[in-house]
């Protein structure tokens, strides 16, 4: 079992208009809802490769049973979100078919009481001994520690359960300190950690600082990777427009299937960067087309060098 947590977890909801014109009144053409949150996403993505995987975090109110509804509904993923008496946020995401781009509005997610975090806690601990793997997604709601994400890697490790972090900012930093086994940020989030806007030496920087492996997500680019193993740049045959939510953590889906599969680095690579794309085309945020990812992925190029002995 694959572990996903996500303290702030979400309804997405997705509407698609003709064209965005700010200060106008537009006509939705089609609504969808679904559970959301990095690793809600990632759990999803995770279940449709074939692995089972366990989501907890929190959820609340009327949008936290619209959540759990959803979770039910999806095979493979299994629902340990811990209850809260705050309401579980909602993200918006606006699709602009002329153009194609996402416009995003996000909600800063429930209040957690420290007895709330408590309960968190003691889960978390039990469901790591049954994890192969845990990913650490995500922003933190009001409440939670901004060093949680450091505890909770701590708490991994000790339990011998290999780690991947995506979160940004405070969080990141704090819980980069913790030894993480993989850290995946974004250009922006790795240069706001490191200082540096070159993304080779932030990766090598973001080791430094106590990251066992970092997997920069650069866009169109694709990804780059500084491991003990070696170095590698992953790109997709070309660039593609859609919308994008969702795209990283489907590019998290597939590191961490190939962290329990134990694929070398560049075939983990590989499938990140198809799955990532394959989300981007979907027609619905966070889901990816399986016949395009089936397409993308001996095509997906991967460059690098394998480290000395």
């Amino acid at each position: 079992m694959i572990l996903t947590v996500t303290l702030n977890t979400a309804l997405d909801i997705t509407y698609r208009i003709r064209s965005l014109r700010p200060h106008a009144s537009h006509r939705v053409s089609a609504v969808t809802e679904r559970p959301g949150g990095k690793g809600l996403n990632v759990a999803r993505v995770l279940a449709a490769l074939g692995h089972e995987a366990t989501v907890t975090g929190f959820a609340g109110g009327g949008t936290g049973r619209a959540v759990r509804e959803g979770l039910s509904a999806i095979p493979g993923v299994v629902d340990a979100l811990v209850p809260v008496g705050g309401s579980t946020r909602r993200t918006i995401a606006v699709v602009d078919e002329l153009t194609g781009d996402t416009t995003q509005l996000n909600e800063p997610g429930p209040q957690i009481t420290p007895v709330e975090w408590s309960a968190f806690l003691d889960a978390y601990e039990d469901l790591l001994g049954e994890a192969s793997a845990v990913a650490l997604c995500g922003s933190l709601p009001p409440g939670v520690p901004v060093g949680a994400y450091a505890g909770l890697v701590r708490t991994a490790r000790t339990a011998g359960v290999p780690v991947l972090l995506d979160t940004s900012g405070e969080p990141l930093r704090r819980g980069v300190a913790a030894r993480p086994d993989i850290i995946k940020p974004n250009a922006d989030e790795l240069a706001e950690l490191t200082g540096s806007h070159e993304p080779l030496r932030a990766t090598q920087d973001a080791r430094r600082r106590g990251a066992h492996a970092v997997v920069a997500s650069l866009g169109a680019d694709g990804l780059l990777v500084q491991a003990p193993e070696g170095r590698w740049h992953a790109t997709p045959p070309a660039r593609f427009h859609g919308n994008p939510t969702g795209a990283g953590d489907s590019a998290t889906a597939g590191l961490l299937s190939g962290l329990v599969e134990r694929l070398p680095w560049p075939t983990r690579l590989s499938r990140a960067v198809a799955l990532s794309a394959a989300t981007v085309l979907a027609p619905v945020a966070g889901e990816f087309d399986r016949g395009t990812y089936e397409e993308l992925l001996g095509r997906v190029a991967v460059t690098g060098e394998v480290s000395a002995a």
